[in-house]
């Protein structure tokens, strides 16, 4: 019979949610990654995600989703960034502990580019202007301003 994983304590899945998702943000700002690279900046959103799951809240499994769907647009994989997509957005809506003002925009936009990048072009729109609308409801500028410049980053 295989192993189990060895059990962590809370603490330690924090910091590795927390250090996967930096070095996610760290591969995905390199411009010529390796295939290797590539392959790392999947594990990483994924094993973030992971560890978020055991000790988050649901906004952190939302933004683990989102996170997942970032990566798959990045790398032009449409079907698995539309999933991650949905994910995070079924998640926001059904509400629970920890979300923020901007979630349910970012999770609109992340279907936005998801579908865009999954060639849906008539969707990508449809949800560029649900992103748009639930933006109303970000208080923080600067939360704003990086939502919407991920919006003017999406193709089509």
């Amino acid at each position: 019979m295989p192993t189990q994983p060895p059990e962590l304590d809370p603490e330690a899945h924090r910091a590795l949610g927390a250090g996967l998702y930096n070095r996610t943000w760290d591969l995905l700002a390199i411009a010529d990654r390796t295939p290797a690279q590539d392959d790392e900046l999947i594990d990483t959103a994924h094993a973030s995600a992971w560890h978020w799951r055991h000790v988050g809240t649901a906004a952190n499994e939302a933004r683990g989703h989102w996170l997942c769907a970032r990566v798959y647009a990045l790398l032009g994989q449409g079907e698995a960034a539309v999933y991650h997509a949905a994910r995070a957005v079924a998640i926001v809506e059904a509400g629970g502990e920890g979300f923020e003002d901007w979630d349910a925009a970012a999770a609109a936009e992340a279907m936005a580019r998801a579908l865009a990048v999954a060639g849906d072009v008539a969707g990508a729109a449809l949800w560029k202007t649900r992103a748009r609308e639930a933006l109303a409801a970000v208080a923080e500028d600067g939360d704003r301003e990086v939502i919407e410049a991920d919006l003017e980053s999406i193709p089509g």
